[in-house]
């Protein structure tokens, strides 16, 4: 999705798009002092494939006591660290859909990804409340931002 929404949008200096993967702990980083954090996963919330799912603040925390994916244990141990800190983040909203396949993989099944595009139109909503409207981007870029957030934490780490 992060992906998607960077080929396809630019945003405002002030938004930064990261692909989390399976970063776990190490999205602290990323997200310490945030004040606003939208999250877009897939979500293995028991429901039928293809089903979205909304969480806001207090409910992200609680949906995700029950860690159902390597992406669901990094969100909920990076958001409940910063809680333990002090320094929660004061608006959180994941959205996310139920996968049609639970197995391992890097792609995308072909129900996941024809539901990129709306999950990407969730996305704006969901930011249009924050004031965030983003430009369409017309033409191609090529940029893989799970690299992009490696390599920082590479750099970092020297």
């Amino acid at each position: 999705m992060a992906e998607y929404l960077d080929k396809n949008y630019i945003f405002p200096e002030n938004v930064q798009i990261v692909d989390g993967g399976v970063l776990g702990i190490e999205l602290m980083q990323f997200v310490t002092d945030t004040q606003k954090l939208l999250i877009i996963d897939s979500i293995n919330g028991g429901a039928e494939p293809g089903a979205t799912f909304r969480f806001a603040n207090d409910e992200v925390l609680a949906h995700f006591q029950d860690k159902l994916s390597a992406h669901e244990v990094g969100i909920q141990d990076v958001l409940a660290a910063l809680e333990v800190t002090g320094r929660k983040i004061p608006e959180v909203v994941v959205i996310g859909a139920q996968p049609f396949d639970l197995s391992a993989g890097v792609e995308l099944s072909t129900g996941m990804a024809e539901l990129l595009e709306p999950m990407a139109e969730q996305a704006l909503k969901e930011l249009s409340v924050w004031g965030v409207v983003p430009e369409e981007r017309f033409g191609e870029i090529e940029q893989d931002l799970s690299v992009v957030a490696e390599e920082l934490i590479r750099r970092e780490g020297n």
